[in-house]
């Protein structure tokens, strides 16, 4: 068990500072430190993302009993990537710094209002790691007593939607909205998000009641309290992400059936980039993991 935990701990560090350090150094690239921060941070959250969504349809997909069936990549993947989620507060915060840097807010040290206001501006996200570190993976480790390895491949399968917000979120960096290749990386990010985070949760409930032979209304009422509680809780900021980036692309829809934006859209959506959320599409388009 502690093996895997220091894996992931050398694992997602080490990758992250290897990127960094590759896109410093490589004659073709020489990006500066900033940039390469920032490259760096979404690379190591999309790979993270492939493996946790790649073991998460093996998982779901190899248990054919969804209460009894286990697999033994469940635990592994779960312990050996929780310390993602201890790193990625702080390629977050890295992240941020650069951006108040680059906009000449703070110098190249770390202050204490730079922390609280990087609190503030990440606050659901950084809570959202919490919360997995703290909650979620005793619970899935150590709580459910090997039961329901199908719905823990599940919740692995819903990181799927973070390379395409990894991907958006660098193209808005080097203002590439008006390239193909945003527009239809947006369409993929509002697919993936929908299917894999918010179609997600009542699917689990459609397979669960086709288990035990109940229909779909019928399993909230079906199952304990707690269990509907913690599915509540885990979709709610789904939900808001997921308005968040239906806001950004529908106004990037008007745009582009409205022509060039005017000089005062430019200057704002130029300030939302400078205030982008390190973890979403658009200061109004936010990830995670």
């Amino acid at each position: 068990m502690l093996e895997l935990v220091a894996a992931g701990s050398l694992f997602f560090p080490g990758l992250y500072l290897l990127s960094k350090r590759c896109l410093k150094q490589v004659p073709s690239l020489q990006w500066d430190e900033g940039d390469a921060v920032i490259i760096s941070a979404r690379l190591v959250s999309s790979i993270q993302a492939i493996m946790a969504s790649t073991a998460g349809y093996i998982i779901a997909t190899s248990c054919h009993d969804i209460i009894e069936d286990q697999h033994w990549l469940t635990s592994s993947y779960i312990l050996f990537a929780v310390p993602y989620f201890v790193y990625d507060i702080y390629a977050m915060f890295m992240c941020y710094r650069h951006k108040q840097q680059v906009k000449g807010h703070e110098g190249s040290g770390v202050s204490s209002a730079l922390l609280l206001s990087y609190l503030r501006k990440e606050f659901l996200m950084v809570l959202h790691h919490v919360v997995m570190v703290t909650v979620c993976f005793p619970v899935s480790v150590f709580w459910r007593q090997g039961k329901g390895d199908f719905f823990q491949g599940c919740m692995l399968m819903a990181e799927l939607s973070t390379p395409s917000v990894c991907l958006g979120k660098i193209l808005m960096q080097y203002k590439q909205q008006h390239t193909l290749l945003h527009k239809v990386n947006g369409v993929l990010m509002l697919l993936t998000f929908f299917c894999f985070r918010i179609l997600l949760f009542p699917y689990m409930y459609w397979a669960y009641g086709r288990h035990v032979g109940l229909p779909l209304h019928s399993v909230p009422l079906a199952i304990p309290l707690h269990y509907n509680l913690g599915a509540a809780l885990l979709m709610a900021p789904q939900v808001y992400w997921f308005s968040l980036i239906c806001r950004g692309a529908f106004r990037l829809f008007k745009r582009i059936i409205g022509g060039t934006p005017k000089p005062r859209e430019v200057k704002e959506e130029r300030e939302r980039n400078g205030h982008a959320s390190d973890k979403g599409y658009s200061p109004i388009e936010q990830r995670s993991e």
